[in-house]
């Protein structure tokens, strides 16, 4: 790898001096551009994680917006890998103030992350300018996460440190001298040429005079991705009532408005755990004051207090500028930005005195209180909303850095006014990037197609965040029970009524069904949760592509175009992506269904699968054609898989409640899985306070037998019994 600075200032002082020196050592000057300064300095700051710099790296970053620490000694615990590329291939130059970044490919080699995509997934061979903004559906690089990370089927990963609107040639520029040119064909005569030439590296550019970058090793993708989540700090564990199910009302709600609400899903029996409350509970919004409006909350307190009586939180939508009508807008003015939003004021979340006022003011008014969370809006896009890029910030912090990171520091800031309560909280956001991993934020967004939500929610799992399918509206019963069955097995389970107050019941002809999902989302709460704190200590997601899954083998498949003389003269290739399935935890596969079908193929990893719902065997590395009718989302686990349940219920429990556990098993094979307990609200499982189940499945005479252990019983809320019940006939 070469490392190169260069820029109009002292280009003809490096060529000077390059030449002295180089003819001093008896050797032949190069040309200015390819001027040596110095050999790279890679060095591990922990096993499997390389790192360089190259110019001057930006006083404010992804990593150190987010202020994540990296989980050294769950990363201690994986593979010990070889730096996974050829650094001879890795080149990095400064020029004119601009950084150059580019790293090898191999033939066949697949990329995935770059950014929450939501069409695409297989990101060879497309350009992205990795820029935050509201998704404006294009899979540009303009996206709620513009995350600069991606992985690769060569088993690395590697991530660009800049608060920049970085742009990335993920294999399509061709180098004059390349290592691995493309073929050289004849169009008029070769049927096989390509609009596309054949690309051997990955090109960034990077609009900075430097840049900090790291490559990641691994032993597997998942274990590359595992390794990046923990050098972030390891992902979230939700409170358990944020696993519940939410319904978002509509803005201008009142607080009698809202208990009508709640009385409604309980007559409905309804699954309920925390209610969204939209900008009307603000006196003013679009800007924000962050107060109450006394008519529509006259008692803020006991409407709160009221919600929290009956096992529910409030969670309070925001925007983060401030309103020229609220008591904040006076001491924070000193600390915003030169350009309003909504005529609201940007308050400099780099600098602490403005982050201390902003505390100040909602632990009064909110979180004091009892309010348990927020939904932060509008930190994305779009550019005609936002500050532009000539707007200034007194840290100095430019506009374009403080885009790339804002979504970051609201998230920050207040989930560091939880833990110093030590409450933890989930909520949602738009806009979030490298290093929010640990943070208690799910993304959403206003696009609403079913399909592009379930290609994001896989894509979400190459890039350390988490992303909901939310529901808000449907033309059909259909479409209302198939949103929701996806919704169900996403990291928040959310129906936003905001605009037109839909409930679940809103087709009664499939309430029964959306009840039922609803219900088994509540029943999976050991396993769900289990599987999100293996994401916070282990770095695997929740949720996750199956690329990530060991056994699957599928890999893209191009799909050649034909040359059209008006409509695509040079049409290329198409990709055949796996798109609409994911996993689960670490034993059930996703396929959700979609409005108008009747079938759909599954792709299955190596082993055996079964049918979640009957333990019937599905197929074994295999494409399988499933018809599961209406009723139900398909759903499979692998064999031996192990599935531990609670009955169906309302409310997620409290601290101390004592459930009823049952134990599903899978197929024919034995083995053990993990179960992992907390009190569900508190961050006293960071002190210790908590506890692993292994549970295990043996065969005793020729018949399958399960056994449940314990280590800590004393933060184990499923008692010491678990019921098993094995769901394939032996």
């Amino acid at each position: 790898m070469k490392i190169k600075v260069l820029n109009n200032k002292n280009s003809c002082l490096i060529a000077i001096t390059s030449i002295l020196v180089l003819g001093m050592l008896g050797c032949k000057p190069s040309t200015e551009r390819e001027a040596v300064l110095n050999q790279p300095v890679w060095h591990q700051p922990v096993p499997g994680i390389w790192k360089a710099s190259i110019g001057n790296p930006q006083d404010i970053t992804l990593l150190k917006a987010a202020e994540a620490t990296p989980n050294t000694g769950a990363i201690e615990q994986l593979s010990k890998p070889e730096f996974p590329l050829d650094k001879a291939k890795i080149s990095a130059e400064v020029v004119d103030g601009k950084t150059y970044l580019r790293f090898p490919l191999q033939k066949g080699e697949e990329l995935f992350g770059l950014g929450l995509n939501f069409k695409t997934h297989n990101q060879r061979g497309r350009i992205l300018n990795l820029h935050m903004d509201h998704y404006g559906s294009s899979d540009n690089g303009r996206s709620h996460a513009p995350v600069p990370f991606y992985v690769s089927t060569e088993g690395y990963g590697v991530l660009i440190d800049a608060a920049k609107y970085i742009q990335v040639y993920a294999g399509t520029g061709v180098r004059v001298n390349a290592d691995e040119p493309p073929v050289l064909r004849d169009r008029n005569t070769d049927g096989t040429w390509e609009a596309q030439p054949y690309s051997d590296a990955v090109e960034i550019l990077v609009p900075a005079d430097g840049t900090d970058f790291y490559v990641f090793g691994g032993d597997s993708m998942l274990e590359v991705v595992q390794r990046y989540n923990l050098f972030n700090g390891g992902g979230t564990l939700p409170p358990k009532w944020g696993l519940g199910f939410t319904q978002r009302v509509p803005t201008l709600f009142t607080a009698k408005d809202i208990e009508k609400e709640v009385a409604d899903f309980e007559s409905h029996d309804f699954p309920l755990d925390f209610i969204g409350v939209e900008p009307g509970w603000h006196t003013m919004a679009y800007p924000c004051t962050f107060e109450w409006e006394k008519t529509r909350f006259p008692d803020p307190e006991g409407f709160v207090q009221g919600l929290l009586d009956k096992g529910i939180r409030a969670n309070l939508w925001i925007n983060p500028y401030v309103s020229p009508i609220g008591s904040l807008y006076p001491k924070i003015k000193p600390h915003s930005g030169s350009h309003t939003v909504w005529n609201g004021i940007v308050p400099d979340l780099t600098l602490d005195a403005a982050k201390n006022l902003m505390k100040d003011h909602f632990l009064e008014n909110h979180i004091d209180i009892g309010v348990s969370g927020y939904k932060i809006d509008e930190v994305d896009g779009f550019d005609q909303w936002l500050w532009p890029d000539v707007a200034t910030f007194p840290s100095g912090t430019t506009a374009e850095e403080m885009r790339q990171v804002y979504g970051t520091l609201v998230q920050k800031m207040t989930a560091d006014w939880y833990r110093e309560k030590n409450q933890r909280t989930y909520g949602l956001v738009r806009a979030a990037n490298t290093g929010t991993n640990s943070l208690p934020y799910v993304i959403y967004d206003d696009y609403y197609s079913h399909e592009d939500f379930i290609t994001a929610l896989i894509n979400s799992s190459f890039i350390g965040v988490l992303w909901t399918p939310e529901v808000r509206a449907s033309g059909s019963a259909e479409e209302w029970l198939r949103r929701m069955q996806s919704v169900c097995f996403s990291p928040m389970a959310m129906l936003n009524a905001w605009a037109d107050g839909t409930k679940p019941w809103s087709f009664p002809e499939v309430e029964k069904e959306v009840r039922e999902v609803a219900r088994l989302r509540m029943q999976l709460l050991p396993y769900i949760y289990t599987a999100f704190a293996k994401y916070q200590q282990e770095g695997i997601p929740p949720f996750r592509a199956m690329q990530l899954v060991d056994g699957f083998s599928f890999k893209s498949e191009k799909v050649e175009g034909k040359l059209d003389g008006t409509a695509n003269p040079y049409a290329g290739a198409t990709i055949r992506e796996v798109k609409y399935q994911y996993m689960m935890g670490e034993n059930i596969l996703v396929a959700p269904m979609f409005t108008g079908e009747k079938t759909r193929q599954v792709i299955l990893p190596a082993g055996k699968w079964y049918d979640f719902y009957t333990g019937d065997f599905v197929g074994e590395e295999e494409v399988v054609t499933i018809a599961p009718g209406l009723e139900r989302i398909p759903l499979f686990v692998r064999d031996g898989g192990i599935v531990p349940m609670i009955e169906a219920r309302n409310r997620m429990p409290k601290a101390g409640e004592i459930l009823a556990l049952e134990v599903r098993h899978y197929g024919e094979k034995v083995g053990t899985s993990k179960l992992y307990d907390d009190d569900g609200t508190t961050f006293d499982n960071e002190k210790g306070n908590f506890s692993w189940a292994i549970l295990k499945v043996e065969e005793v005479d020729g018949k399958l037998q399960g056994s449940m252990t314990v280590d800590r019983t004393d933060f184990f809320g499923y008692g010491q019994n678990a019921t098993w019940k094995f769901m394939t006939k032996q």
